[in-house]
């Protein structure tokens, strides 16, 4: 997926939408753009055609997204939205917009019994459905997962207790060219130009002389002072240790006593991975401060300072800022791992790095340029061979991978069919592209559907009230239930007792359990 131009479409839309007090769902919108570019080979908005909303509304929504029938409107609604905007900005001429209004109204018809009919996703959807709605729209689930809704309390800062994540880091000449864009050195240069045009001294504390600060034309004169033998990537570390470190007296963030406590909201950003919303942050600093604090322009003096990176899904570490911690870190004597780059690993590995945690945005950017460096035939080919055999999480990852390619990867697929574990699998990816494929046995129906739902296990464990409000939108029937204590699979006891546990209907929870205990006596005999 093009996550550059889907980022830069929304924006723009929100941007057309607020300018003409239009009310945009960019959330569907956004999923509309996702699916077009992962499966349809949308890579910008004049891409979309008419025939981009069929493939969308009457094939790829019944297939991938969890969602009744009754909510066919709001995807219809969003889609005319996109299209409004199309041809307002000049993606979409005059007749192709036409073109495309008179389809969603035809689509608008059918969709909702596209949404209804099981035919039409067979059992991927709805067990796939147990992981998530998240899961399905980024393809894959990361044990890790996102940041959490709010940022909790650290239990203890020593490195026993709390040990670092692996991260990411950017590759050294990147860091090197991104020196160049933060503010607050390119000001401490000027600053030290000014200073050198002047013939200005510093004196042996290293203060400015009160004239030559006055007069500065940059902010924070003491600060960008103090920082002027910092050069390079090496001096970048000794900036971040200086400013997380040192009393810097409020000349960082403006409040002092937030000036002493960044390292603590820095370690909890490095440790997240992932933007952190404006609010959440709010929170934490409201607790560090007794006095009204204008959490954006302490964002923004960060942003200044090379620190965090902001966005529309809010706040977060930049790369330069993760590098410097991380030298900070191992300064200190901590254990600070870094993460293997999976894009160069085999399948195996990916698989394996995938399954160690990550955030779903580093997880989708690896997985791309995986898959970029080979054909969709040999992508599919080295994923189900390093599935097979493999548990059900593994074997889980692989094939969502797989369910990403196009055609071409249709011989390796089609190969699956010889392995007992991955027919079913191999099975849904043909028919989904409505390629011959034979038909799914009752068995078979039975063994995926285990499969799929112990893939689900680890999310169900973390979150087991998402999972059963997940059941029991899309969960298997009774009559399911009540027949796969007879199926081979090593986690169906598992996977049944789970069942009886989550489900809210009375009489599903009640077969799951009868089945889990027929699966514990076929075992024991």
């Amino acid at each position: 997926m093009s996550i550059e131009w889907v980022n830069r479409a929304i924006d723009d839309l929100r941007a057309w939408g607020r300018a003409r007090g239009v009310e945009v769902d960019a959330d569907e919108v956004r999923l509309l753009c996702d699916y077009a570019s992962d499966y349809l080979g949308v890579n910008e908005l004049a891409d979309i055609a008419p025939s981009t909303f069929d493939d969308l509304l009457l094939s790829i929504y019944p297939r991938k997204v969890i969602a009744p029938p009754e909510s066919a409107p709001e995807s219809i609604a969003a889609a005319r939205t996109l299209v409004d905007y199309l041809e307002s900005s000049g993606a979409a001429g005059a007749d192709r917009a036409r073109a495309m209004r008179a389809r969603l109204s035809e689509i608008a018809e059918e969709m909702p019994a596209a949404l209804a009919d099981p035919a039409n996703f067979g059992m991927a959807k709805s067990l796939f459905s147990s992981i998530g709605p998240e899961s399905l729209e980024q393809d894959i689930t990361i044990p890790s997962g996102d940041a959490p809704p709010e940022i909790e309390e650290a239990p203890c800062d020593c490195p026993a207790c709390t040990p670092l994540p692996a991260v990411r880091l950017a590759p050294a000449h990147e860091l090197e060219a991104a020196l160049g864009g933060v503010a607050l050195l390119a000001d401490r240069d000027r600053l030290l130009a000014w200073l050198g045009d002047r013939g200005s001294t510093p004196t042996a504390k290293g203060a400015l002389r009160a004239k030559d600060a006055a007069a500065a034309p940059v902010p924070e004169p003491r600060l960008l002072w103090a920082l002027a033998a910092h050069t390079g990537l090496g001096g970048w570390a000794s900036t971040v240790a200086h400013l997380v470190e040192h009393d810097t007296g409020g000349a960082v963030t403006g409040l002092p006593e937030l000036d002493d406590a960044l390292y603590d909201l820095l370690d909890r950003l490095y440790r997240l991975q992932a933007p952190v919303p404006d609010e959440v942050i709010a929170d934490h600093v409201h607790e560090l401060a007794d006095a009204e604090v204008d959490v954006a322009a302490v964002l923004d003096r960060l942003a200044w300072c090379g620190l965090v990176r902001r966005g529309p899904d809010g706040a977060g570490l930049s790369p330069l800022a993760v590098w410097g911690l991380r030298e900070l870190y191992l300064a200190h004597g901590r254990d600070a791992p870094e993460a293997p780059d999976l894009a160069v690993a085999d399948a195996v590995g990916l698989i394996e790095g995938l399954l160690d945690g990550m955030p779903a945005e580093a997880a989708e950017h690896d997985i791309e340029r995986w898959l970029a460096g080979r054909t969709p035939e040999r992508s599919a080919a080295e994923l189900l061979a390093a599935a097979t055999g493999a548990p059900a999480v593994a074997r889980g990852i692989a094939v969502t991978i797989v369910d990403r390619l196009d055609a071409g990867a249709e011989p390796a697929v089609r190969a699956a069919l010889d392995d007992e574990e991955l027919r079913p699998h191999a099975i849904h990816w043909l028919t989904a592209r409505r390629l011959p494929a034979p038909s799914l046995t009752q068995d078979e129906l039975l063994w995926v559907s285990v499969d799929m739902l112990a893939l689900a296990m680890p999310a169900a464990q973390e979150d087991p009230e998402i999972f059963a409000e997940n059941m029991a939108a899309s969960g298997p029937p009774a009559h399911l239930i009540e027949e796969m204590w007879r199926v081979d699979h090593p986690d169906v006891v598992e996977v049944l007792e789970l069942l009886g546990r989550s489900l809210p209907g009375s009489g599903e929870a009640k077969a799951a359990r009868k089945a889990a205990f027929k699966a514990r006596s076929r075992a024991i005999r």
